[in-house]
């Protein structure tokens, strides 16, 4: 390909950092662990860090947590409102229905991705229980304005920040907005641990909730003093196998928390090198009026870039598809395009949708988005502005 989706984020540090496991001879979660939690909740100046084994499991987890608190007024409950944008990955979804929540979807903004606003203020209603914002494609939010509908509303904010890590909105990280945040560094991803995902919160109770479901609901690791059960035992062989809480396996392995050590340390430069990346990108197609690029909110981390085509852009997406295929150009549906269109996986959903999904529907059948990496690739954009350049350009 001469314009890839990712590369490798990767150099002798992780190489190193794998052999360190290795030389420990423990594979399972850990010390490594451990210590990326602590790395990745200074990083985002959060209290608390709970690693998972994937963006994914970090979302089940999120949700899950949410039925076990302590408080009866925050607490979810079979059957509460959801609100969530009609353009997500599919995981963000998914626990919703596995927890009987009640998904209420709303329509996008085609400038920026993420919900559209005035849709989002419509659809509040007095059954809402959470607001489930997703920063798409390393776009922030306006946390000002979902800030200001919410109000004194007993709504809880919780964030998919699984593409946007490092994105900030006035000067503050997207995924520390909410009750939690929530993050993903698979390969793709600003950061990666291969496999792996990460939950940040300042509630101490809810950390103390996401520590125990994350392994099987026992409170093996818990502190001694905790939100879950009070005080433990000092009995360790009783500790060792006590469930409380009806949980899962998805704990990361001690490789995945020794790269994400290493990967942290390079984090900052790697945003810093999409942005001037996506600041050559915006020069570039500013002046092709028939397509669509993702308005920047706050300061955004450029997962990728996005394209929607206008209606006077002058080919369809699928003649698009097959150009950039020849020219060696890696491309993706922008994330799961509308995912209403899944009908099969939304018949186990209870779910309404508020008012039109036209934007979503729209951006599905004509979007599509291109990679960005941690690396100079303002030759590969030079290929890419060359490639529809030349369709605009093209006589008639």
């Amino acid at each position: 390909m001469k314009y890839k989706l990712a590369s490798s984020t990767w150099d002798h540090n992780e190489i190193e950092a794998i052999e360190k496991v290795i030389a420990s001879d423990n594979y399972s979660m850990g010390k490594f662990v451990e210590l990326y939690e602590r790395d990745f909740a200074d990083f985002f100046d959060a209290k608390f860090c709970v690693m998972t084994s994937s963006g994914s499991t970090a979302n089940l987890l999120m949700i899950a947590s949410m039925f076990f608190l302590s408080d009866d007024s925050k607490r979810l409950k079979r059957g509460d409102e959801v609100i969530v944008p009609a353009v997500s990955w599919s995981t963000t979804y998914f626990p919703l229905q596995q927890y009987g929540l009640k998904v209420k979807f709303v329509d996008i903004d085609l400038q920026t991705l993420n919900f559209n606003l005035s849709a989002l203020e419509e659809a509040i209603s007095e059954k809402t229980k959470v607001i489930f914002a997703v920063n798409l494609l390393g776009n922030s939010n306006d946390f000002t304005k979902i800030q200001s509908l919410i109000g004194s509303k007993n709504i809880t904010l919780l964030e998919d920040n699984c593409e946007s890590f490092g994105a900030t909105f006035n000067k503050k990280f997207t995924g520390t907005f909410g009750l939690m945040g929530t993050f993903s560094s698979f390969y793709s991803h600003h950061i990666s641990t291969m496999e792996g995902g990460c939950i940040i919160t300042d509630d101490e109770e809810i950390y103390h909730i996401l520590l125990s479901i994350r392994a099987h609901g026992w409170t093996r690791n818990l502190p001694k003093d905790n939100f879950v059960t009070g005080t433990k035992s000092d009995d360790a062989f009783e500790e060792s196998f006590k469930f409380v809480l009806p949980g899962y396996n998805v704990r990361p392995i001690e490789m995945s928390g020794a790269i994400g050590i290493e990967q942290l340390k390079k984090a900052r430069n790697f945003i810093d090198i999409r942005r001037k990346n996506a600041n050559y990108f915006k020069s570039k197609f500013e002046d092709i009026n028939s397509i669509i690029i993702q308005n920047e909110i706050g300061k955004s981390s450029w997962f990728g870039f996005s394209m929607i085509l206008k209606k006077s852009f002058p080919i369809s997406r699928t003649q698009l598809i097959s150009l950039l295929e020849n020219k060696k150009i890696e491309y993706r549906p922008i994330v799961s395009g509308n995912f209403l269109k899944n009908k099969n996986a939304l018949r186990y959903f209870d779910y309404e949708i508020h008012d039109t999904i036209e934007n979503a529907e729209y951006l599905d059948k004509n979007g599509l988005f291109v990679g960005n990496h941690q690396v100079d690739i303002r030759s590969e954009i030079d290929h890419l502005y060359k490639t529809i350049k030349e369709v605009i350009d093209r006589p008639l």
